[in-house]
């Protein structure tokens, strides 16, 4: 995977975290992922199709990052991954992969985005939309570590 599809997911996730939500995410080395078990406990699906890009996004938060993803942004205390938290994510899923795709357009690529899907539980699945490599990285931060999936058509 090219290092161009990837950075501007990982400058997307970070601004829209520390913008959103006042947080700090320190980000660890890309790794493959070769299975669909999420690392957290919800995460948000989103699809891109274009002329020359096709690939899927996921974003998985542990529920204490969620939570106070939500309390930062919006003054609510979340305890529970309920219909208002899986809402917040779906949102961050939009932010982030749209602040990718205005970086990817600058450097010539164009996609369309889907809706988010967003799914939660432990040990839940992400479903990529597309089959081709999939990596994974790590964002950490003083209230739990959110998971970038990027996967494109190779």
């Amino acid at each position: 995977m090219k290092v161009e599809f990837v950075n501007p997911f990982i400058i997307s996730l970070k601004n829209v975290i520390k913008t959103m939500a006042t947080i700090e995410l320190d980000v660890e080395k890309p790794k493959r992922k070769t299975n669909d078990i999420s690392y957290g406990d919800v995460s948000g699906i989103i699809g891109m199709v274009g002329p020359q890009v096709k690939g899927s996004m996921a974003i998985t938060f542990d529920k204490d990052l969620a939570f106070n993803i939500m309390k930062n942004m919006l003054g609510d205390a979340a305890s529970t991954i309920d219909e208002e938290v899986r809402d917040m994510v779906g949102e961050m899923t939009n932010m982030i992969c749209g602040g990718a795709k205005t970086a990817l357009f600058d450097q010539g690529y164009e996609f369309e985005m889907a809706v988010p899907v967003i799914v939660s539980g432990a040990n839940h699945s992400i479903q990529h939309k597309v089959n081709g490599p999939k990596i994974i990285l790590t964002f950490s931060s003083d209230y739990g570590s959110a998971y970038l999936e990027i996967c494109f058509e190779a």
